[in-house]
This record gives C-alpha cells, structure tokens and sequence, in this order.
C-alpha cells in the first residue's frame, strides 16, 4: 500500500511539473505572440539576419533557457497554425496569410511600421 501511495506521489508530481513547463504566464504568453510576429516577417522577407537577431534578443532578453523553449514552441506552434488549410507548395497563399497576420492587430505592437506608395 505504501510502495503504491509512493508510486503514485511520484507519477502526479511528475505529471505537474511536465503540465506547470507547457503552461505560460502572462510575459511569457506575451512574448510568444510578439515571436509568432517576428517569425512571420522574418519568414516574408522583411527582417534581414541582423534585425532578425536583434528582435528576437530583444523579445527573449530575460527569459531564462527553459521559458525561452517554451516561448519559441508556442510561437511557432502559433505559426503553424496560421498555416492550417493553406496548401504549402502554394507559395502566394502563404505569402498572403503571413501578411494578413504581420498586418493585424497581434502584429501592431512590434515597432515596426510599413507603409506602401503606388503611383
């Protein structure tokens, strides 16, 4: 009875501590978002390596290794599903999805601004 009760101890603590890394907190649910953005305009050409590097540095920066790890899965978890239903080979419609998002409200607060001129 006692081995069991130890056993079990053991397996909901194990269980806890797996389900307490995959949940977020607010900062770290934050930065995930701000990530899935710089992602997304890395991934459309707008962020050369230099600027890429520095925005993910700035968007991680004191995070320590394992919320990074989780900060960087949930971005591109967050990406991935913004791909869901969109034909990969079809490189406009990916184009297109990855704009609409870098253009939305989640996207705003990056710092960033683009504007277009047609003449």
């Amino acid at each position: 009875m006692r081995n069991s009760l130890l056993v079990s101890s053991f397996f909901l603590a194990l269980v806890s501590q797996q389900a307490s890394s995959l949940s977020l907190a607010p900062e770290e649910f934050s930065a995930s978002r701000e990530l899935a953005c710089v992602l997304a305009e890395q991934s459309l050409g707008y962020l050369d390596e230099k600027e890429y590097g520095a925005r993910t540095h700035t968007v991680l920066d004191g995070f320590g290794e394992g919320e990074r790890d989780n900060i960087l899965a949930k971005a591109l978890g967050y990406v991935d599903g913004l791909m869901f239903a969109v034909d990969d080979s079809d490189a406009e419609q990916v184009s297109d999805r990855l704009r609409t998002f870098v253009q939305s409200k989640s996207c705003e607060h990056g710092g960033y601004y683009r504007a277009t001129v047609s003449l």
